[in-house]
């Protein structure tokens, strides 16, 4: 039997015995078997799917932690006018990483053709990828749907 981590311990600054290095995408679970970076294995098993971050740690049962450390993965680095980049990044749900002087998103080739077109420079990086959280603390921002219901008509009479 695995030994199971049914905690995450937010912003760890203890010890560790040992790191996991998860993508972005593989940041967000709630039960799943890992693999550790020294080749230990192990179960998450949380209450609910939670986005975890680089410098969080799972909390094994018998008190250890692993710490998680986030993997590089294929992204591009862009700078120009960064209101109006994000602005558009934004409109389109895409996760964001924010610097003081750039933006970082996953490489998405129709994402990145529309951004240059704004007039963005773009940077192809292998990089870890950690973006904005949601606004009320810790998550991730979802899509919404834009449907029907989500429009306003105007009727005259």
């Amino acid at each position: 039997m695995l030994l199971p981590a049914r905690t995450l311990l937010r912003g760890h600054k203890g010890q560790t015995i040992d790191s996991v290095t998860l993508s972005y995408d593989e940041r967000f679970l709630r039960r799943k078997r890992l693999t550790t970076d020294a080749g230990a294995s192990f179960m998450v098993d949380l209450t609910e799917t939670t986005s975890v971050n680089q410098g969080d740690a799972f909390h094994l049962d018998d008190g250890r932690a692993i710490a998680i450390l986030a993997a590089a993965e294929p992204v591009v680095r862009l700078t120009g006018n960064l209101a109006r980049l994000a602005w558009h990044i934004g409109n389109r749900h895409t996760p964001c990483q924010i610097g003081s002087d750039h933006l970082v998103i996953r490489r998405d080739p129709v994402i990145e053709a529309m951004l240059k077109g704004l007039g963005a420079s773009l940077t192809l990086q292998i990089a870890a990828f950690t973006p904005e959280g949601g606004a009320y603390g810790h998550g991730r921002t979802m899509g919404h749907d834009h449907g029907p219901a989500g429009h306003f008509a105007l009727t005259h009479g």
